[in-house]
C-alpha cells in the first residue's frame, strides 16, 4: 500500500467518522446481550423515529414529485442510480412502476453500481469509482428532459456524484436522497431530500432506518408522480396492467365499484377495450363504443377524471350515472 492510498485512507476514515449515519447509537450499545424479543423491540423503536425524519423533509418530497411529474409530461424519464443498497432500493421502485401503472418499462429507471449482478452480490468496490457512474448514466441517454436522482445513504458515494455531475451536465434536474445534513450529494443536486433518522442500531449498517427512509421517499416520489400524470381516479390504480387472473378479477372489480356495471358488463367493457380499466370505466359510466371511450381518454391526456367532466359537459354521463 503506497503512501498516497494510506493518507487517503485516513482521510476517509476521518469523513466517515464525523457523519451521523456513522456514529454508535447509545440505545444498542449493548445489542449483543439482548435476546431476540428485545432485538425485535429496539429495531421497532428505533424504526418509528424514520417517519418523523421523513415527515421533516415533506417539503422537499413534494417539490421532487412534481419536477418527477414534470419531467414525465415532457417525455422524459425517472432516473435513480445508486450503490448497494440504496441502488438495490431504486431498482426495486423502478421495477414495481410498469405492473401497477401500466407504465413503459423505461419510464422510470434504475440504476446500480456493478449493473444486474449487484441486486444479487455485492460489489461494492464500483460505488468508489464516480467516472463509473457518468458512463452508466451515459449509457441510458441522459437528457434534459429527465430527472435523475441520486441515492447515498453516507451523501459521498462517488459513483453517485460521478452520476449527477454528468446529468447536470447534460441539463436533466437533479435531487439527492441521503441521510447526513450537507453531505456532498446534497450540496451538489438541484433538490436535496435529507432525512436525518440518527446512528444506526448496528453502527454503519445504513439498510436500516437509513434505507428504510430512502423506500419510504421513493414510494411517495414513483406514486405521487404517476397520480399527477392521471395513473388513478381517486385512490384507485385504474392504469394497472390486467396481465394476470389476479389482476383482470382486480380490474372487473374496479368497474364494477366505479360505474353502474354489474360484473358481467364490467368484464365486457374489459374485453371491448382489450383490458384498458380507463376506457372501461368510462363506458360503464355512458354507454359509448370502446373507440369513443379510449379517443375521450386520449384526449383528456390520460386523465379520467378530466375525460369523465368532459363527458358530462357534453350530457353523456347524464342518464348512466
Amino acid at each position: 500500500m503506497t503512501d498516497t492510498v494510506k493518507s487517503n485512507l485516513i482521510q476517509l476514515a476521518c469523513a466517515l467518522h464525523g457523519l451521523e449515519s456513522e456514529k454508535t447509537n447509545p440505545a444498542s450499545e449493548k445489542l449483543d446481550m439482548l435476546n431476540s424479543l428485545e432485538i425485535a423491540t429496539l429495531m421497532n423503536a428505533e424504526d418509528h423515529k424514520v417517519a418523523h425524519a421523513v415527515q421533516r423533509v415533506l417539503p422537499e418530497i413534494g417539490a421532487a414529485i412534481e419536477a418527477a411529474a414534470t419531467a414525465l409530461r415532457a417525455g422524459g424519464r425517472i432516473i435513480y442510480i445508486g450503490a448497494g443498497t440504496s441502488g438495490r432500493l431504486g431498482v426495486l421502485d423502478a421495477a414495481e412502476v410498469p405492473p401497477t401503472f401500466s407504465a413503459p418499462s423505461d419510464m422510470v429507471i434504475g440504476l446500480i453500481a456493478g449493473g444486474a449482478a449487484a441486486m444479487f452480490s455485492s460489489q461494492e468496490g464500483i460505488e468508489d469509482d464516480p467516472a463509473r457512474g457518468a458512463d452508466d448514466l451515459g449509457a441510458v441517454k441522459v437528457s434534459a428532459l429527465d430527472f435523475v436522482v441520486g441515492l447515498a445513504a453516507s451523501g459521498r458515494t462517488p459513483y453517485v456524484l460521478g452520476a449527477i455531475r454528468k446529468a447536470q451536465a447534460g441539463g436533466a434536474k437533479t435531487a439527492g436522497i441521503s441521510c447526513n445534513a450537507q453531505s456532498p450529494l446534497a450540496q451538489l443536486c438541484d433538490l436535496a431530500i435529507t432525512p436525518i433518522v440518527g446512528p444506526e442500531i448496528l453502527s454503519g449498517s445504513t439498510r436500516l432506518k437509513s434505507g428504510t427512509a430512502q423506500k419510504q421517499i421513493l414510494n411517495m416520489i414513483s406514486t405521487g408522480a404517476m397520480v399527477r400524470i392521471g395513473k388513478c381516479y381517486g385512490n384507485r390504480m385504474v392504469d394497472l396492467n390486467a396481465s394476470n387472473e389476479k389482476l383482470k378479477a382486480r380490474a372487473i372489480n374496479l368497474v364494477e365499484e366505479l360505474t353502474p356495471c354489474d360484473k358481467d358488463a364490467a368484464l365486457k367493457a374489459l374485453e371491448s377495450t382489450k383490458w384498458d380499466i380507463k376506457a372501461a370505466i368510462l363506458i360503464g359510466k355512458t354507454g359509448m363504443s370502446a373507440m369513443d371511450a379510449i379517443s375521450s381518454i386520449r384526449a383528456s391526456g390520460g386523465h379520467l377524471r378530466k375525460a369523465i367532466a368532459a363527458e358530462i359537459a357534453n350530457g353523456s354521463l347524464k342518464n348512466r350515472q
